[in-house]
This record gives structure tokens, C-alpha cells and sequence, in this order.
């Protein structure tokens, strides 16, 4: 299994994750054409694409998922809460697949487990993602690692998890305090110590990927990640495990789990 970001922060988001016989998008926050351009710069090339499956209705998760379900005929996997809440920008989806927190489904050879998020949207999810022995778990946009997170997301290989800000960064930015206040609430988005905190509870003998995504270009630095993660990144049980730092403007070295 193949996990690529081809996009990741405030002003869009998209993964491709690739089995043998399955090939999905998850989230689609560029335009079509930067999304299918981005694509061209990966083994995967759009018309591949066997499905979008959409985390919730934010513009920088769907800003494309129109234009790529219309152009690439290709079915889209949501939440009835993400579905109600669409921005018309997506306008109409020519197939719609409804999903829901708990149930399991198959895109080829992957099987697919979304569950529920904390975050101000809809209905909005994270997934893990199997294939033959191997599993991956995609987890951004959320206030919280509530213990159903933490479950779903035992026993991966690969983890891409949101470091979306660092606290003093944000407390001492440009925000409005109301704005400040939705992000550091519990449906908001986790900040590099929060995510620190869940990753040491992950952890297991046989994690091997993490990514951290969903940075912020105001409220967060990949610096300022590194400074959060040194501890881990320093200790004898973490010297297996590689890390990467999600991109906004190219695409994010690939995950491979075989």
C-alpha cells in the first residue's frame, strides 16, 4: 500500500492511497486542474482513480472534489452531514456513495473504516485504511483525540496525523480571539503538543510512517514541529519510525507499507 499527499495545510488537502487493485482520493482541496497536474507528478495518474472520499465539507477539503468526480467519473464517499453541508462551489456530484462513522466498505483490495472526528463540520471522519497486513490511519481537522480516535488508530504502520499549530504562535498571532478560540476548542484543530501526546499513545513495535499534516502557514512552523518532536525524535524506540512533514506547495515524499 501507497500513501502520497499531494497537498497539506490551511489551503488544501488531498491524499492518494494505492493497493493493488484499489486506488482512492482522499480529499480534494485544490482546483481540478492543480489536483490532476499534481497528480501527473506521481505513479498514479487521474483517470486511475477508482473513487474520492471526502473527511468533511470544508472548501479546503472539496475546493476540487466537484470538477475531479465530473471529469473522472468517479464516485464520492461522505457522510450524510458532509453531503448537507457541501459548499455549492462542488456543485453536483454525478454519484454519491453515503458512509457512516462505524461501518467498514471496500474500494478494490482496500478496506476502508471511517470513524468520527471532533471538529466543527457536519459529520466529519478520519479512516484507516487495510491492505493485506498492513494498515494506515488518516486523522486530521479535530479539537480532540477522544478514545474513540485513539482506538481506531491502534496498530497502524503508518499514521498521517494533523500538527496543525503551535500554541504560543497562535495565542500570539494575527488571529481574531474569537478565531483563536474556535481553533484551540475541542472542534477545532490539535496543536503540535496535543499531537505529541497522541502519538506516544500510538506508539507499537511495528509503527513505521508518520506524517504530520494539516500545518498552518500563520500559527505553525515545520521548525517548530521538529522542536515539539525532539524528544521522540531522539529516543531509541522511536529511531525506526519515519517521519515526514506534510507540504502545502509540492508534494509529500510517498508512505510505503509492504
Amino acid at each position: 500500500m501507497r500513501c502520497t499527499i499531494l497537498a497539506s495545510g490551511s489551503k488544501g488537502n488531498c491524499t492518494v492511497v494505492e493497493g493493488k487493485t484499489g486506488t482512492i482520493l482522499i480529499d480534494a482541496g485544490l482546483s481540478g486542474k492543480e489536483l490532476s497536474r499534481r497528480l501527473d507528478l506521481t505513479p498514479v495518474k487521474a483517470p486511475q482513480l477508482d473513487a474520492l472520499l471526502i473527511t468533511h465539507e470544508h472548501q479546503d477539503h472539496v475546493r476540487g472534489a466537484g470538477v475531479m468526480s465530473r471529469r473522472f467519473d468517479l464516485p464520492v464517499y461522505l457522510t450524510c452531514g458532509t453531503l448537507d453541508n457541501l459548499p455549492s462551489l462542488v456543485g453536483k456530484l454525478p454519484s454519491v456513495q453515503i458512509i457512516q462513522p462505524g461501518t467498514p466498505f471496500k474500494i478494490g483490495d482496500l478496506q476502508i473504516h471511517p470513524f468520527a472526528t471532533s471538529h466543527d463540520a457536519g459529520e466529519s471522519v478520519g479512516f484507516t485504511i487495510e491492505h493485506e497486513s498492513f494498515r494506515l490511519g488518516i486523522c486530521t481537522d479535530l479539537g480532540i483525540a477522544t478514545q474513540l480516535v485513539k482506538t481506531r488508530l491502534q496498530q497502524c504502520q503508518g499514521l498521517v496525523l494533523e500538527a496543525n499549530h503551535d500554541v504560543e504562535m497562535l495565542l500570539n498571532g494575527p488571529y481574531p480571539w474569537e478565531l483563536k478560540q474556535r481553533i484551540r476548542s475541542r472542534h477545532g484543530h490539535l496543536s503540535n503538543v496535543d499531537t505529541c501526546e497522541l502519538l506516544k499513545a500510538l506508539h507499537h513495535d511495528q509503527l513505521r510512517a508518520v506524517v504530520f499534516a494539516h500545518l498552518s502557514e500563520v500559527n505553525n512552523h515545520p521548525d517548530m514541529v521538529l522542536k515539539t518532536y525532539r524528544e521522540i525524535l531522539q529516543a531509541p524506540e522511536w529511531q525506526d519510525v519515519h517521519f515526514e512533514i506534510g507540504k502545502q506547495y509540492d508534494i509529500t515524499p510517498e508512505i510505503e507499507l509492504t
